[in-house]
């Protein structure tokens, strides 16, 4: 089993030369976010991911989380790596000084979180969480809610959870039943929601939840929810925890993977009321409440790079040493490393994740402008366009790549001591959580491309083809990325062109579409910013006889020779519409 190892050299690159780092350093309140400030970042955040997580990783895995009484018992170790994680100042990343924050970009912050997701993906749910709820807070909180609770959150003295999901609702809110009562300065919440990763733990002297729930007043539907802050433990008029508040977990799930992370079910009110604090306007949960989701989508993305990321580095590792067969005119038994076809599982394992990392890291790098830059822009809209496809494009990939991994272990990988099986297990769920992959399709085509008439992602596409008229035909590899990215794109042009030709006719179109629009997308962005990615490596090396550059180019290549022909696959099954889809009956299933 090997041991993870933070892709530093092409997280920076990726950082400097596709991102814009320097850039957002020019914005307001970013001053400190410079080359050498963010290298030495990632040089510390590498090594305590190293040196802490990694190595909880596994018995993580096989002891679980485990649910006594009333309270969440978390794998040994865990306590002391998260005191040690706040200790260093990790949870404070991308936060305002004022409330105790570093002031970095939240590109910076995606790259740190790569690293502990690569680690340590059940651990870095629960400052993830914090992170986003801490988000969300900020932007939607009162002044009072914010002095009181924001400073713990920031720092993570506290952590913090997102409640959204009851039994009979699923991923439907409008169908929630938790209610809150007015009571005064607070409100009294009763309900129970199911699915709240870390929603108990030992980490920290209180827990704050974000829940959704109806004042008795609201209107049916999804306009008739709000959103409460309910702390674990009473808030004292001083800042200190007081007496336990009516919120309790009853049992917590077992589950395919991620065993560390506990995913509870969350009781409000069995003893009177759990005491709330509203959060934004009132039947106005919803819209808040998506701050911290659209947060969480982006970090969710980063969890499919980087779970891809700790599995192909582990597949590297294996079929380096694992001899097997034979390699015409080599004598002896060859390292597997050394056969075709396990260089084609690695390769799309590699490519795969360098693809993954710039397109993250260029949504994040939007965020950032969309909240800083004076004129914003047109980043809003960049992000929002963006953010579908990282998070459901990376998480589909990440199946496809943690699978890989199993793969170049050979009946290794099927046995749960290599380790290999568990990034399988533990990437499945990342295209599920915090919006299925067919929920962020449909959000893609119905509220990014078909709302606005195809406004945004024709911009995209305009981006794009600049980027492939730049690439020189003189110039082998990038001869052959510039034919198969313009294809792609063209793909993509004509995907657009049927999905807004066909959804006013046919209501099942854009359902039909989605999933395999948002994919073609995906796959498009990843070859943009491998195209990007080539150009700038062979301007470097012309200068330079560094194998990290060679290294980009030939990676750039085989994505676009391996991955882009995927676009066409795609676009077919678009065009093919809803006709043999929606055709039989449920009896004939």
């Amino acid at each position: 089993m090997s041991n993870y190892s933070a892709p530093t050299r092409d997280m920076r690159f990726v950082l400097n030369e596709l991102a814009g780092l320097s850039d957002l350093n020019k914005l307001p309140g970013f001053e400190e976010a410079t080359t050498e400030t963010v290298d030495a970042v990632l040089e510390e955040a590498g090594k305590f991911a190293a040196e802490v997580l990694a190595p909880l990783n596994r018995q993580g895995d096989i002891a679980g989380a485990d649910f006594k009484e009333d309270r969440v018992i978390p794998p040994a170790g865990f306590k002391d790596a998260y005191q040690a994680f706040v200790e260093g100042g990790w949870a404070s990343l991308p936060f305002e000084p004022g409330y105790g924050g570093q002031g970095l970009p939240e590109l910076v912050a995606a790259a740190a979180n790569e690293i502990w997701q690569s680690a340590n993906m059940a651990f870095a749910l629960c400052p993830m969480l914090t992170e986003g709820c801490a988000v969300a807070m900020g932007i939607h909180g009162s002044h009072d809610i914010k002095s009181i609770f924001l400073p713990k959150l920031v720092s993570g003295e506290w952590a913090g959870t997102m409640n959204l999901t009851e039994p009979q609702a699923g991923s439907d809110l409008a169908a929630i039943n938790t209610r809150a009562e007015p009571n005064g300065d607070t409100y009294l919440l009763s309900g129970r929601k199911i699915f709240i990763t870390w929603g108990d733990h030992d980490f920290t002297d209180n827990i704050l939840h974000l829940v959704l729930a109806r004042l008795p007043d609201a209107p049916p539907g999804i306009k008739g929810i709000s959103l409460f802050l309910v702390p674990k433990y009473l808030v004292n008029a001083d800042g200190s925890t007081g007496r336990r508040n009516d919120v309790y977990p009853v049992s917590i799930e077992h589950k395919l993977g991620i065993h560390s992370s506990p995913t509870c079910v969350m009781s409000y009110g069995d003893n009177g009321g759990a005491h709330g604090y509203l959060v934004g306007e009132k039947h106005n949960g919803i819209a808040c409440m998506f701050t911290m989701m659209n947060h969480a989508r982006l970090s969710v993305g980063l969890q499919g790079l980087s779970i891809s990321e700790r599995a192909y580095q582990q597949a590297l590792g294996y079929a380096k040493e694992r001899e097997q067969g034979k390699i015409p005119g080599q004598p002896g038994r060859a390292r597997i490393i050394q056969h075709a076809d396990v260089r084609r599982m690695l390769m799309l394992m590699k490519s795969g994740c360098e693809a993954m990392r710039a397109v993250a890291y260029v949504a994040a790098a939007s965020l950032d402008h969309m909240n800083r830059s004076p004129d914003g822009g047109n980043h809003g809209e960049r992000f929002a366009l963006l953010t579908p496809v990282v998070k459901a494009w990376s998480t589909e990939l990440a199946q496809e790549i943690t699978s890989l991994g199993v793969q170049v272990h050979g009946g290794m990988g099927y046995i749960e001591e290599t380790g290999a099986a568990q990034h399988f297990r533990d990437a499945r769920i990342t295209s599920i959580y915090e919006g299925t992959t067919g929920i962020q399709a449909q959000d893609l085509v119905g509220r990014k491309v078909i709302r606005d008439n195809g406004k945004a992602i024709r911009e995209l596409i305009g981006e794009i083809r600049q980027t492939t008229a730049a690439l020189s035909d003189a110039d082998a590899d990038q001869a052959v990325i510039r034919r198969a990215l313009g294809q792609a794109t063209e793909n993509l042009v004509q995907a657009t062109d049927w999905l807004l030709n066909n959804y006013r006719d046919d209501p099942d179109a854009p359902g039909s579409a989605a999933v395999n629009f948002l994919m073609l997308m995906g796959y498009v962005c990843g070859g943009w910013q491998m195209a990007r990615a080539a150009m700038i490596a062979a301007q470097k090396s012309a200068s330079s006889n560094d194998d990290f550059y060679r290294s980009k180019i030939i990676t750039a290549r085989f994505y676009a020779e391996h991955y882009l022909p995927r676009t066409g696959g795609h676009l077919s099954a678009i065009r093919a519409g809803s006709g043999s889809l929606m055709a039989l009956d449920e009896e004939q299933f």
